[in-house]
């Protein structure tokens, strides 16, 4: 049977009538892969169950479109003719992507300079109307959370409460291919702080069990691990460059609730993460994606997580090609060399 998407998928715990028009791409039944290597390096012989939930094989490349279809379907569900977001890229590119499938009108601002290059081409690809602001991605949205007072237009950022009905199914998903039972740690990237919001409110409400929350900011961008808005974020996971997240308070809730842990990861430590991604599992995921594993692996580190004999889920929220920038400049650079096999089995022979 093809996969409907996640609104058809799971409707008995979504807000949605049987009369509703779904606009899908068919978003959701991403793969659960078990990491056995990546396991064995973060933790040796430790038994440690370790998955990696690949969000980066959704329709537009991120876990933006489970929320994204939710939002969009209950936008022309209301007679939106338009959308808006403020983006660091993934928002945008599936707000873009998913208002083009409905047939409405899509704005989207962006962070002059600070959008990856293969979120802004998605964006301009879809149609959307892409504005560039003089300003960070928290400055684009209160714009737009202004605006929409203004204006008949849709906001679909993850302050739209559809957004977080959309993404709790990841942890249906979870939970289901796991057999039917939550993990004992979840752990992800936190940036506007939506998705660890909404991934709590699935596991409350499909009733599987409830892990242990684990999540992480990069250290040039992390207000909930300071306490304080950060003026000026920076970092080089331009997916979770934010100062003041929007799901601030509900992040810190489903952290308390959980038992678990929020903190903060260098660069070289996310990039370190991105590359045994690749290299050990063969996982390409853009930068931000890897912060969660190395999240976990400070913290395994630390002694503050005891890996034995545990079921942990990693989600990976956007593909790799979304920031090829990044993945160029941290690459080793290509050998070359002529055009005949004497010359290739000479570099054979002197690199074994």
């Amino acid at each position: 049977m093809k996969w409907p998407g996640i609104i058809a998928a799971y409707r008995p715990y979504l807000p949605f009538d049987d009369q509703t028009q779904i606009i899908t791409l068919n978003e959701g039944n991403t793969p659960l892969i078990r990491a056995n290597r990546l396991a064995e390096h973060l933790a040796p012989r430790t038994g440690l169950k370790l998955y990696l939930k690949y969000e980066g094989l959704n329709p537009t490349g991120s876990f933006k479109d489970r929320g994204m279809t939710a939002a969009i379907t209950q936008a022309v569900q209301e007679g939106a003719k338009s959308v808006i977001c403020a983006s660091t890229g993934n928002t945008a590119a599936s707000a873009a992507a998913y208002a083009a499938r409905a047939g409405l009108r899509c704005l989207v601002l962006v962070p002059e300079g600070k959008i990856a290059l293969g979120k802004l081409a998605a964006c301009l690809t879809y149609g959307a109307e892409v504005i560039s602001i003089q300003g960070s991605f928290d400055d684009g949205l209160a714009m737009v959370r202004e605006i929409v007072q203004r204006q008949p237009v849709a906001l679909v950022n993850s302050i739209n409460p559809w957004r977080l009905e959309g993404q709790k199914t990841g942890a249906f998903e979870i939970c289901d291919q796991l057999g039917g039972r939550a993990p004992d740690w979840h752990c992800l990237p936190v940036g506007n702080a939506g998705n660890i919001t909404a991934y709590w409110m699935g596991y409350k409400q499909y009733g599987k069990g409830l892990p242990r929350l684990l999540g992480g900011q990069a250290m040039g961008a992390a207000p909930i691990v300071r306490g304080e808005v950060v003026q000026q974020p920076e970092t080089v996971a331009t997916a979770i460059r934010i100062g003041n997240p929007a799901r601030w308070r509900e992040a810190v809730q489903a952290l308390d609730e959980s038992g678990g842990i929020i903190t903060a990861v260098s660069d070289d430590d996310i990039l370190a993460a991105w590359k045994l991604l690749a290299r050990l599992e063969g996982v390409f995921v853009e930068p931000a994606s890897a912060t969660g594993i190395a999240a976990l692996k400070q913290q395994i580190d630390q002694g503050e997580i005891d890996p034995t004999d545990k079921t942990i889920v990693c989600v990976l929220t956007g593909h790799g090609l979304k920031d090829p920038e990044t993945a160029v400049s941290h690459a080793t650079t290509p050998v070359t060399l002529p055009a005949n096999t004497d010359s290739l089995e000479q570099y054979l022979t002197t690199h074994p």
